[in-house]
């Protein structure tokens, strides 16, 4: 069977949504599989009731407004798939305390367009394989750190940057109290 790319897509069903979710790496449609690539412009927006979610490898981009007004999220999970994350994507997620991520280097990568487009913006902690980083250390061979990479995570206490980082985007770790 042919495999084709997929966008989640949900509009005008606020709270359609509920507790703890994962998204499907692909999903399939009168007899097609689709691969979940992006997560679309205000997929979960509205869905209060949502507690965290987890988003899969197969994801490139989380579009604007994605998950805007999931003020009951606490938890979400990034993948090293993810290489941007558009316009007020986590706007409004007020209740989430911890972003997950596997990759440090994936992290520094992510396109942000916006400091609220980084769910650090509202959790403050992140998270690398389940242990929180006070202590960031950026790993050697990254090039650059993008823009509004760190903005709001003020659980740090120090940070590392090897020799290898050429360019430090804008707002990159604006308030990391």
């Amino acid at each position: 069977a042919e495999t084709k790319q997929a966008t989640v897509i949900r509009r005008f069903w606020p709270n359609e949504y509920s507790g703890e979710i994962v998204i499907p790496e692909s999903v399939e449609h009168e007899g097609a599989t689709y691969r979940v690539t992006s997560i679309g412009d205000e997929a979960f927006s509205g869905c209060s009731g949502l507690t965290s979610v987890t988003i899969p490898n197969s994801v490139t981009s989380i579009e604007d407004e994605a998950f805007s007004g999931c003020s009951g999220l606490t938890s979400v999970t990034i993948p090293n798939s993810v290489t941007k994350i558009e316009r007020a994507a986590f706007e409004y997620c007020s209740g989430l305390t911890s972003v997950h991520i596997s990759d440090m280097a994936a992290w520094c990568n992510i396109n942000f367009a916006y400091s609220s487009s980084n769910p650090l913006f509202y959790a403050h902690h992140l998270y690398v394989n389940g242990e929180e980083v006070k202590d960031l250390v950026i790993p050697n061979g990254v090039t650059s750190i993008g823009q509004s990479a760190f903005s709001g995570c003020s659980g740090l206490t120090s940070a590392a940057i090897p020799n290898s980082v050429t360019s430090i985007g804008q707002s990159a770790f604006s308030d990391c109290s």
